[in-house]
């Protein structure tokens, strides 16, 4: 029996560390920052790093880290970076029970910015091409999944995960993308609907529910079926919500290196942080403390902790939590 099964995309990531420039455009309604490089010059590249990230593989080395034991459902290539990332996780102890394909393994892209944010160039390749049909049912002895964006055919066996949860009474932490946000909650409700904790970013909470008021989104997102509601964004506070309480989580100020896997970080912590007290004050601290050892460093495994060490985290670098009641 595991303690969770997490379900998503495995890459290997490559981050360029190069020269480039931050543009801001602000319009009427929204505020969007760009990337920019000069068209049609040759860029030197100051450094080039290879890891393993994605959010599958991401969360699942972090929920082994914290002591549960892990097994991660997604679909690689039989190639050299499938390799790569099956030795990762046998290294973390970590099962694989998915599949390996003919397609390539995914991969990514990491371009840093001025201010040490990230734009990734993402290539899905195998990640795109699990079939429901090719899972071992009977490997799927769990009281959680954490299901992580997928997309294409990935989508479908999620969708059909989701139903084999309800029908064998395990949980489900999910934490949907862009991808998945901006087709609607229409197109989500069948995982929606048997969700106990969903965790998401502002910008996809309101391609959610079509608004841009945390407390409100909050609340949406809650009436459409699950228990426990996070919401992130970025440097400013995380907001939580689980039908009676409102929880504002206050964010230390700290030098950010590279932001990559800090949401996986943070989601992945949250959950065991349930797991282990069923509270979500300590559960947020738990989440805050991880992805901000993430970005700390570069690189979106390199300093995930151990629950000894986030117990320390909190201890040295205690949150502020406000609460209102519903």
């Amino acid at each position: 029996m595991y303690d969770i099964i997490t379900v998503g995309s495995a890459t290997v990531d490559v981050f360029a560390h190069t020269k480039s420039e931050l543009i801001k455009i602000k319009t009427s309604s929204s505020e969007e920052e760009l990337i920019a490089y000069p068209s049609g010059s040759k860029i030197l590249i100051k450094e080039l790093r290879f890891t393993t990230g994605g959010g599958g593989t991401n969360t699942a080395v972090s929920l082994a880290r914290l002591g549960h034991k892990t097994a991660y459902l997604g679909s690689l290539g039989n190639d050299e970076n499938g390799r790569r990332i099956l030795d990762l996780l046998k290294k973390e102890k970590i099962d694989f029970i998915g599949k390996l394909t003919n397609d390539a393994t995914g991969y990514s892209i990491i371009l840093d910015s001025i201010e040490h944010d990230r734009t990734i160039l993402t290539y899905k390749g195998a990640n795109d091409k699990l079939k429901f049909s090719d899972i071992n049912l009977k490997k799927l002895k769990t009281k959680w999944f954490y299901f992580s964006s997928m997309i294409s055919e990935s989508f479908k066996a999620l969708e059909k995960l989701a139903e084999f949860a309800e029908k064998n009474k395990i949980k489900i932490a999910f934490n949907p993308s862009t991808y998945l946000a901006e087709k609607g909650r229409d197109y989500l409700k069948k995982i929606l609907i048997r969700t106990t904790i969903l965790i998401l970013n502002n910008e996809e909470a309101s391609l959610l529910v079509g608004k841009n008021n945390v407390k409100i989104m909050l609340k949406e997102l809650y009436r459409l079926g699950p228990e426990i509601i996070i919401i992130t964004n970025g440097k400013k506070a995380i907001n939580a919500y689980d039908g009676k309480t409102i929880y504002i989580l206050i964010p230390n100020k700290i030098k950010v290196i590279e932001s990559t896997g800090a949401g996986d970080a943070f989601a992945s912590s949250f959950l065991s942080g349930i797991i282990k007290k069923n509270d979500v004050e300590f559960a947020l601290k738990m989440g805050l403390a991880n992805s901000e050892s993430v970005i700390t460093y570069s690189g979106a495994k390199n300093r995930l902790l151990k629950y000894n060490e986030i117990l320390k985290a909190i201890k040295e670098r205690p949150a502020k939590i406000k609460k209102f009641k519903k």
